[in-house]
């Protein structure tokens, strides 16, 4: 009898409720959450499935991962910055550039919606944070998760920053439908709102293949620490456009995205653990982010306005906002605005302009905070 009450003392004592606290099954809910969000209302799935199972997963478990565990070697992945890269990689391949091409000026645009970074930095301070560490919280500003896990590793955040600023980051941008609108409609009237922009002229192929190899010449020599980066990103267009690697457009744009996505989404939700993201820290590093996105929005949006004053009524200004890096939700949000207030509008295209802008807006971004500290 002994035996068998000692072997049963000992499964209950490695059953997962023998080693958790009510901070876990917090976490265990919030991860359910996610999942109801990406699953029944479709904020973005690809990002919060595996983030949120990985949560889930972790909270429960969390030597998975502890060194050893089976998410610590995609989570060096995410430290050594490889996963982000190759994310930049295929969205550079999925990406239509045509519209950023026919229309430089939406450079500005994506420009204008980085102020969100550079304010949430000196905010982060302010809230008590090292400079490195309110650099790293700043990227989430333009909620681009890639190079907010990007920065947070060159800078050294991976063991104590880095899971509650990738979670923040992904969040926001998958609660880009959510975030922006409110603050869009805020900031134009509704006439602004239903101006019509001219069709954008064609590109031609020339154009589309020398974009990617002059953008990359012009911004790497200017700031080499961006290459790891916008290198990846313009190297997938130039697959997309080149014609001439389908094989390899196919495989960056669908097979290795996915791959990735798995990857990094699973580890960087396992390092949500309760002990690690229930802290004052973690608090303040998901209202900084707010912050930032709903300033780096408005930035766009006021910008917007003030290319439409200068085009005497030529530009919507709600294209602003996707100068915020979420790459194309940002770019749907402003044309299902802009439709609301006229069935007939279409801004999509114009959108993607400042859209894709702001991927290289914040990839230029990251790689100043980096210069600044000198890392490479």
């Amino acid at each position: 009898m002994d035996y068998i009450a000692t072997t049963l003392q000992n499964l209950a004592g490695q059953t997962a409720f023998a080693n958790l606290y009510w901070g876990n099954f917090v976490m265990i809910a919030v991860a359910c959450f996610f999942l109801v969000l990406a699953i029944k209302f479709g904020f973005e799935p690809l990002l919060l499935v595996p983030i949120s199972f990985g949560m889930l997963l972790a909270n429960m478990f969390p030597g998975i991962i502890a060194e050893g565990g089976l998410f610590h070697f995609f989570y060096m992945l995410d430290e050594w910055s490889i996963l982000p890269s190759l994310i930049f990689l295929g969205v550079g391949a999925m990406t239509d550039f045509g519209p950023l091409i026919a229309n430089p000026k939406s450079f500005l645009l994506g420009a204008a919606a980085q102020f969100g970074i550079y304010s949430a930095y000196f905010f982060a301070i302010l809230m008590g944070f090292g400079d490195k560490a309110a650099a790293a919280i700043s990227i989430i500003g333009g909620a681009d998760g890639p190079t907010s896990i990007f920065l947070a590793g060159k800078l050294g955040m991976g063991g104590t920053l880095m899971g509650p600023i990738a979670v923040a980051a992904y969040s926001y941008m998958a609660l880009v439908p959510v975030i922006q609108p409110p603050v869009m409609k805020l900031l134009t009237t509704e006439k602004e709102r239903k101006i019509k922009m001219e069709q954008l002229r064609p590109v031609s192929k020339l154009e589309r293949i020398l974009f990617p190899v002059v953008v990359t010449i012009v911004v790497v020599l200017i700031l080499p620490t961006t290459a790891p980066l916008v290198g990846m990103l313009m190297l997938g267009n130039l697959f997309r456009e080149s014609g001439v690697v389908k094989q390899l457009t196919e495989t960056a744009s669908n097979a290795l995205m996915y791959i990735v996505v798995i990857l990094l989404g699973t580890s960087v939700g396992a390092t949500t653990t309760a002990q690690s993201f229930l802290n004052v820290s973690t608090l303040k590093i998901v209202v900084l982010g707010l912050v930032a996105f709903v300033i780096g929005t408005a930035a766009g949006v006021l910008f917007g306005k003030i290319m439409c004053v200068a085009t005497h009524g030529k530009v919507n200004p709600l294209i602003g906002s996707a100068g915020v890096s979420a790459v194309p939700m940002a770019a749907r949000v402003s044309q299902k605005v802009g439709s609301e207030a006229d069935p007939t509008n279409f801004l999509l295209m114009h959108a993607m302009g400042p859209n894709v802008a702001g991927v290289i807006g914040t990839a230029v971004a990251a790689g100043t905070f980096m210069a600044i500290f000198g890392v490479f």
